[in-house]
């Protein structure tokens, strides 16, 4: 039986959240928190679904203590996460957090565990991630990599040392602002506007928007804290579609990934370092990304063209090898 906590944050989606918990069931945690959204007041079929979604976890047959959650009222998947891990973090020192969509491979669970056991006091470490959204391994000799950009979509795990730092509000953001904390941790301008506007809004709307893991992005930059990703990727996403909040497009490289396993024991790094490469080349993506959100529908097709040709070109060009540095305290 799995030591950790466990918890899973479900809503109406009661397929996927079966789907879930079966997988949870393979490794029988002594302890499962489970934290539920109401329905919400104009869908009026939400009160059959999140009633049926419910019921699934009654179905639990395994000897183990299920602490609920459960909302009245809808509170939105910014706030209702957000105040159920605060919750979490009321009851235990660390933890591992699943969303209703996601489905790990056993290995997840001893290799979140493990993590958590090795790095429990060590603050440089925020979190722990399940996914790398990579088709293949990560370019690195050891099982997991340190890296800059924080883990937390839908699987992952941390402690409540680290989760003190979240803010909903992002009420330290004018002072952050004004510092260098994002051009340092995020070096490109366009990804700096990029989230400088993001958490703009966040602040202005006091933090009552549809997201909580932005905020939990920059608690974990503000503190130059890293995300350990493991080589694998050990959990596959199957929420991608019309019933999600965010994700729709079920054609998306992301949806539906294989969880593999991990290979255990697990080989560690021998040093705390953040993969420098692998986060440059993937913030190189991200403001890749923006720029072509921004140009012009014409432009975009030409410049999706010339990366064709050469990657084609050039295949071995997408993969890096590993270069480390420390990250300054």
């Amino acid at each position: 039986m799995l030591d950790t906590p466990v918890a899973l944050i479900i809503f109406r989606r009661a397929d996927l959240t079966e789907r879930a918990l079966q997988a949870i069931a393979k490794v029988k945690p002594r302890q499962l928190f489970v934290i539920a959204d109401g329905p919400r007041p104009e869908r009026a079929d939400d009160v059959a679904a999140v009633a049926a979604t419910r019921a699934i976890i009654n179905t639990i047959d395994w000897d183990c203590e299920v602490i609920k959650n459960y909302a009245e009222v809808n509170l939105g998947c910014g706030l209702r996460p957000a105040t159920g891990i605060t919750w979490l973090f009321e009851q235990v020192e660390q933890a591992i957090i699943l969303e209703d969509d996601c489905v790990p491979h056993p290995s997840f669970f001893r290799f979140c565990e493990e993590m958590l056991v090795r790095y429990h006091d060590d603050e440089r470490i925020m979190t722990v991630g399940g996914c790398n959204y990579q088709k293949d391994s990560l370019p690195t000799s050891h099982s997991y990599i340190f890296s800059r950009m924080p883990s937390c979509v839908g699987s992952w795990a941390t402690w409540r040392r680290a989760w003190q730092y979240f803010d909903q509000r992002l009420g330290q953001w004018p002072l952050l602002r004004s510092g260098p904390l994002l051009k340092t941790m995020l070096e490109h301008d366009k990804v700096v506007d990029f989230y400088s506007e993001l958490f703009d809004q966040t602040f202005a709307a006091a933090g009552n928007l549809s997201y909580w893991d932005h905020q939990w992005t920059l608690a974990c930059w503000a503190n130059r804290g890293l995300s350990i990703l493991p080589r694998l990727n050990l959990v596959s996403n199957i929420g991608w579609g019309s019933e999600s909040t965010h994700c729709h497009d079920r054609d998306h490289p992301s949806h539906n990934l294989p969880a593999l396993e991990m290979p255990f024991p697990l080989i560690h790094p021998p040093m705390v370092l953040d993969d420098i490469l692998l986060d440059r080349r993937w913030l190189q993506e991200a403001a890749d990304e923006i720029h072509k959100q921004r140009l012009p529908l014409h432009r975009r097709v030409a410049r999706k063209f010339k990366r064709f040709l050469h990657v084609f070109a050039n295949p071995s060009g997408l993969r890096g090898q590993g270069q480390l540095r420390r990250v300054a305290e």
